[in-house]
């Protein structure tokens, strides 16, 4: 092997090896690999070529004398091979070096930047509970995610997310305070069309280990601003990795700690996920006199705890399970200013459990082994200070006053399908639909549908979308119809008797609200995106 040849081995190594790799550090690691490869190689070959010379010896051991002429001979072409092996490890060992320096030079920090920027054109209309309607033929927004990871040792790591959305231009403005004032909501900053900030989405350290205590449980330990958006099977449509929540049930931004528990080793895909947060922190302003103290006379703290528990996930078929539970949760204040505050108005239960089939049959049809099923349910069950309503209003539809204190259950169920493109190779089309009960509540205000959460509609929600890419998986469209039939109110309120009542059309019409509740939203979407 001559030094032209084993160049070019090492660039075809760079430029073809790796092709999937989306950076050149990945390039640059990969080809250290392969020069590894290559030693190893070599190393195996001399082993072979003494082997062999030995049996040659046995052999040729009749005609001595002709056998010592032909050692000879090959003696020297021998010292010509040995010769020509060292300049080849030579040369790899240079390679490496050079490798590594570039390595050092460009990512040896192991930090990986991407990006992915999103144009959106949206037909909004809403139809209200009196008949009156309300319209954006052309909703126009940018959105831009910065991702970065950071790998400092194999076992631990930093991945962040910065991101800006917001629409063309300078917004007009909302039709009322009331609105206005959650804007910028902790839950939903990134996630609405808000101002031209750069804000933090996620930002947290991960650490992982193969042995738990001395057992062989792999886990893993991670807090800090959570990637609790575009969960598990509402990234579907998303055309997104999930997060680690399910999307039925959550789906807002979170700050807080979850550890992971995996036993694969016995059955396929079972892991436990535990998980805790702070939704709202109860603390005084920095200037006050006593900076960042409890406020006694606000809102407590809201916290979250859950666990995810998934029994079974062979890549094929799996099966997924949630339970959280949400304490001290809010509603807007009953005042004709909702910018005065909030409400403390109890806890709620939350539980759901999926079934996800990927690749339909056994080799039935290509069709069949590339399209996704999948079948949610959702339960929630209210936990009202004794003195609050959750949910419900304050009089029913009789214009009877209500009592305090009544917890309240609500069902939601949601079934979809994504299947292979019918015009192109690499394209995603899907359909889906979801339907939830009178008192059905979600937390998924962070939810990417601009006309509300369809997850947490009370009442029913149906979606057809089309993806497609147009320069291999870099540059893609998509055009997305949603359509949400409400039955009840405050599908996408807060979780008390204000803003969160669930009350009928003809009972928001009594109330002197029917201008204000939505009985149906419909949305067309078109978006060209970016992602590398």
């Amino acid at each position: 092997m001559n030094k032209p040849l084993l160049l070019s081995l090492a660039a075809a190594a760079l430029l073809t090896t790796n092709v999937n790799a989306q950076t050149m550090f990945e390039r640059f690691q990969a080809m250290e690999n392969e020069m590894a490869e290559l030693r190893k190689e070599i190393a195996t070959l001399k082993t072979q070529k003494g082997e062999s010379e030995e049996a040659e010896e046995k052999e040729d051991s009749e005609d001595k004398k002709e056998a010592e002429d032909s050692d000879e001979k090959e003696d020297a072409g021998d010292k010509e091979d040995e010769k020509e092996e060292m300049d080849v490890e030579e040369e790899i060992t240079e390679i490496q070096e050079s490798i590594s320096e570039l390595n050092k030079a460009t990512s040896g920090n192991h930090l990986k930047f991407g990006v992915d920027y999103r144009f959106t054109l949206e037909n909004l209309n809403y139809k209200m509970a009196d008949g009156s309607e309300a319209n954006n033929d052309a909703f126009m927004t940018n959105r831009l995610w910065l991702n970065m990871d950071w790998a400092a040792t194999k076992n631990l790591s930093f991945t962040g997310q910065l991101a800006y959305n917001k629409a063309f231009g300078q917004r007009s403005g909302a039709s009322t305070p009331a609105s206005s004032a959650f804007e910028g909501f902790d839950w939903i900053s990134n996630e609405n069309a808000y101002d031209d900030t750069l804000r933090v989405r996620s930002a947290y350290f991960l650490y992982r280990n193969n042995t738990f205590i001395g057992t062989d449980v792999p886990w893993t330990f991670s807090v800090g601003r959570r990637p609790s958006t575009n969960g598990h099977i509402i990234s579907l449509r998303d055309d997104d990795k999930p997060a680690s929540p399910m999307g039925h049930t959550i789906n807002v931004e979170f700050d807080g700690l979850s550890s992971k528990f995996s036993f694969d080793k016995w059955v396929d895909g079972m892991y436990i996920k535990l998980c805790a947060g702070r939704g709202m922190s109860n603390a005084a302003p920095k200037f006050n006199s006593t900076p960042y103290t409890s406020v006694t006379s606000a809102n407590t703290n809201i916290d979250l705890a859950g666990l995810i528990f998934v029994p079974y996930d062979n890549g094929q078929y799996s099966i997924g399970t949630q339970y959280y539970y949400a304490n001290n949760l809010i509603d807007v204040k009953n005042t004709a200013d909702y910018t005065q505050g909030f409400d403390t108005v109890g806890g709620l239960h939350s539980m759901t459990a999926n079934f996800v089939v990927n690749g339909i049959g056994n080799e039935i049809s290509d069709f069949l082994d590339d399209t996704t099923f999948f079948v949610s349910g959702a339960m929630s069950i209210t936990n009202p200070n004794s003195d609050q309503r959750m949910l419900y209003a304050s009089m029913d539809s009789n214009m009877v006053a209500t009592a305090t204190g009544e917890s309240k259950t609500g069902y939601s169920y949601w079934v979809g399908t994504q299947f292979p493109s019918l015009i192109t190779e690499d394209g995603r089309w899907g359909l889906e639909y979801n339907h939830g009960s009178e008192y059905w509540r979600s937390i998924t205000y962070g939810e990417d549908t601009n006309i509300g959460s369809k997850v947490a509609a009370r009442g029913d929600a149906y979606e057809a979308y089309m993806t497609e890419y147009l320069i291999e998986d870099i540059l893609s469209m998509q055009i997305r119809y949603t359509y949400i039939d409400y039955a009840y109110s405050g599908s996408n309120g807060f979780f008390g008797g204000t803003s969160g009542a669930s009350m009928d059309m003809n009972t928001a019409i009594a109330f002197g609200q029917g201008a204000n509740v939505v009985d149906s939203a419909q949305d067309i979407r078109f978006y060209l995106r970016y992602k590398y």
